[in-house]
């Protein structure tokens, strides 16, 4: 049975419980033809034999009558939108809508979006004890939270939270109704990119001290959960990894953290900290929570470029810009202590970075220029076998007098490559090596002896 077909049939049971369900509660609250007890006496659909997306994510959870009756409600705006339209029903008495039912509407969605509210009415009716006890389901605390499944919206100052809508992440959405894990894309309330490598270990080169290292992450990566969550020792720990790698431009830094991503099988989202450090008061904070908010429960690698931005030293909060920029890096720092996945930090100068802030990292990495032997092995394995060195180029001496990075080596061939198949060969000139070299040279401001 296909993913659609097999969720088609688990929701048409779930929704058939979800009517009766509120067929009840208008029985008990409306008609008085039921006792409030007999509402928890509704049991869910068992869905524990079966294999569509939904079935095995409730089952992975194992939600709570409450729990599971608020899931699906956060989905019957994207499945079966007219199963909400009875709360449209007004009180007559005073011709306006059932206060109790909450719900949010507006005029380019004609459809009704439940609310906090509206699951407490149907899940307590007026019995305030219960509602008391049924708050913690829209609680930081609680899984739907502390995974991003679901949330509430945010209301004005004066508007009780529980009048937020029940706005369920896109990408659970996503992966309960069709099995698919939706990918977040790239706009101004989640300025992040998604970054992947189709290199392997071999192109990283980087000293054997550093690629220990990177083996601790992984390790974290494997392990760290479950020795938090597991273990007597837990208690003693924070939630997550945080790692600074800090070293010049081009010398591996993202390449490793996307090897990290392949090695581990996670998504790794970039985020420049240079450009996220909005120009106006209080942006920065809001963008950087909304990405720890959409990473919760993802088994993402956060990896910040340009740390510097934000933790680059200061002389003193003297003035209205420095105020502003410790206070981003307040809000920064709390997020990661409180996030509980791998955040890796990327800095090209280390010295730049306050040494106040390096107690907030578990792992400090060095990423340095590769050595003559390092260089050398970068232009044999960087050309692949399409092409080859024509007679006099020495490889060993341009390792050895040239001090490029990895990138430079790889921005030098590529400029030979189009050199080649400009002419339609596919013999690499010293000549355009050079000509590749001072290309590279001048991006660093330094000069070159032909």
């Amino acid at each position: 049975m296909n993913t659609n077909v097999s969720n088609a049939e688990t929701f048409k049971q779930e929704l058939a419980w979800f009517q009766d369900f509120i067929a009840l509660r208008t029985k008990i609250t409306f008609e008085k033809q039921e006792v409030e007890a007999s509402i928890l006496m509704l049991t869910p659909p068992d869905v524990s034999g079966q294999t569509s997306s939904y079935a095995n994510f409730v089952n992975s959870y194992e939600f709570s009558i409450a729990e599971r009756l608020v899931l699906i409600l956060a989905l019957v705006p994207h499945i079966k939108p007219e199963a909400l339209d009875f709360l449209f029903l007004k009180n007559t008495l005073y011709d306006i809508p059932f206060t109790e039912f909450g719900g949010v509407r507006n005029d380019k969605h004609k459809g009704y979006m439940p609310t906090g509210q509206t699951a407490l009415f149907l899940l307590a009716g007026s019995d305030l004890e219960k509602r008391f006890d049924l708050l913690h389901i829209f609680k930081n605390e609680h899984a739907f939270a502390l995974d991003g499944i679901l949330t509430l919206g945010d209301v004005d100052s004066h508007i009780p939270d529980e009048f937020g809508a029940i706005v369920m992440a896109p990408e659970f959405v996503s992966l309960l109704v069709t099995g698919e894990i939706l990918k977040p894309n790239f706009n101004e309330h989640f300025p992040v990119k998604l970054i992947t490598t189709e290199q392997g270990w071999d192109d990283l080169m980087v000293s054997q001290s550093l690629l220990q290292g990177l083996d601790e992450i992984k390790a974290y990566n494997a392990h760290g959960k479950s020795l938090k969550d597991n273990f007597d020792f837990g208690s003693r720990i924070k939630p997550g990894c945080n790692v600074l790698f800090t070293g010049p431009p081009g010398t591996g830094k993202t390449l490793a953290a996307s090897l990290l991503g392949k090695a581990c099988e996670v998504d790794v989202y970039k985020v420049d900290l240079a450009m996220e450090v909005s120009k106006y008061i209080g942006e920065t904070e809001k963008n950087l929570e909304r990405i720890f908010d959409k990473a919760k429960g993802k088994d993402w690698i956060l990896f910040f470029d340009e740390a510097d931005a934000l933790f680059g030293k200061r002389s003193s909060a003297s003035n209205a810009n420095d105020r502003f920029a410790k206070q981003e890096v307040s809000i920064l720092l709390q997020l990661m202590e409180r996030f509980n996945g791998l955040v890796i930090m990327s800095s090209n100068f280390k010295n730049n970075i306050d040494e106040a802030f390096f107690r907030h990292f578990q792992l400090v990495l060095d990423f340095e220029k590769p050595d003559g032997h390092q260089r050398m092995l970068l232009w044999q394995k960087s050309k692949t076998n399409e092409f080859e060195y024509e007679a006099k180029v020495d490889l060993e001496l341009l390792a050895k007098k040239y001090e490029l990075t990895a990138a430079s080596i790889i921005n030098t061939l590529h400029y030979c490559l189009l050199k080649c198949l400009n002419r339609g060969d596919r013999t690499i000139l010293l000549h355009d090596i050079m000509k590749g070299i001072k290309i590279e040279m001048r991006k660093e401001r330094k000069s070159i002896m032909s």
